[in-house]
């Protein structure tokens, strides 16, 4: 009785008496959401939650995944080659423009590096400070790496979107004059970036072992009520066809396998081909070595 009445005060006081962890907590359902094999996190959600709650929650994070490896990609090209080159300009104007003013001597930043691509002005930052942007970028990139799935860390809207701001913070630093507006940096930071893979939350579907999810249901309907559940899901654009079906393993487990087994077919083919019955004459094959060893004839060999 008096443990438990010190149970019970520890869980009253929010699990915590001088330091104490916490004696309970809840289970929610845990949802792989696994587009492909680069693109994947989880999220945590009690089963009682919307169906239709759910989709809007994991689109958004779905699409700031999206905005966060696009922006890593392009970030880092912005520290090495600055700014983007304006939309009118062509790789044959740019070619005239370098002849024409090849003669006077164009005026070029300290930090000028041609771009290869010819995408973007070659006007970069000092690599100095282009660093803390491409610290920015890496810890952006952790946030939505699919090792966070192997390290069970669930994502959430609010950790993306701080990772977006810490970026923009970064660019700022970088080119405090600001970008232009033509810029892929510029449009993913305030959210005008045209991707063709992002999904609208109104009419994304979810999918779970080949059904989809009722909007208009619970997630328990469709899972259960157990809170420790674990599902694989997927997202899919409405009108489109049911996305494929996770395979029952995995490829690494895939290759195992096929290794295993091949190894068992090499080792049965061997015993086939050795059908040699000449063990029948060794010394350990013989039936009365016993009873020649007590007789004292084990030392006798016939030819």
């Amino acid at each position: 009785c008096v443990w438990w009445a010190f149970s019970w005060s520890l869980c009253s006081f929010g699990g915590r008496f001088h330091g104490l962890p916490v004696l309970g907590f809840a289970y929610m359902v845990l949802i792989h959401l696994k587009q492909n094999v680069d693109r994947q996190f989880l999220y945590e959600c009690p089963a009682s939650h919307s169906v239709d709650a759910l989709i809007r929650e994991v689109v958004l994070i779905h699409n700031l995944q999206l905005r966060i490896l696009r922006l890593v990609e392009e970030g880092e090209q912005l520290g090495l080659y600055g700014p983007y080159r304006p939309p009118a300009s062509t790789n044959d104007e740019d070619d005239e423009d370098e002849e024409e003013h090849e003669s006077s001597q164009k005026i070029r930043g300290p930090f000028y590096r041609k771009d290869p691509a010819r995408k973007r002005t070659g006007e970069a930052c000092d690599q100095t400070i282009a660093d803390t942007l491409r610290k920015t970028l890496s810890e952006a990139n952790t946030c939505v790496s699919k090792d966070q799935v192997l390290h069970k860390m669930p994502l959430n809207a609010a950790i993306l979107k701080e990772a977006i701001q810490n970026v923009k913070g970064a660019v700022m630093i970088c080119f405090p004059m600001g970008l232009p507006l033509y810029d892929p940096v510029q449009q993913l930071l305030v959210g005008t970036y045209k991707d063709t893979e992002a999904m609208d939350v109104d009419t994304a579907q979810m999918w779970w072992a080949g059904k989809e999810l009722i909007r208009e249901k619970r997630l328990s309907d469709h899972v259960g009520k157990n809170e420790k559940t674990k599902i694989v899901a997927k997202l899919q654009v409405r009108g489109h066809a049911p996305p494929p079906r996770e395979p029952p393993v995995d490829v690494e487990t895939q290759k195992a396998m096929m290794a295993w087994y091949y190894n068992q077919q090499k080792e049965q083919k061997k015993l086939d081909e050795d059908a040699d019955d000449s063990y029948t004459n060794s010394e350990w094959a013989n039936p009365r070595a016993l009873k020649c060893q007590f007789q004292g004839l084990s030392s006798l060999r016939f030819k």
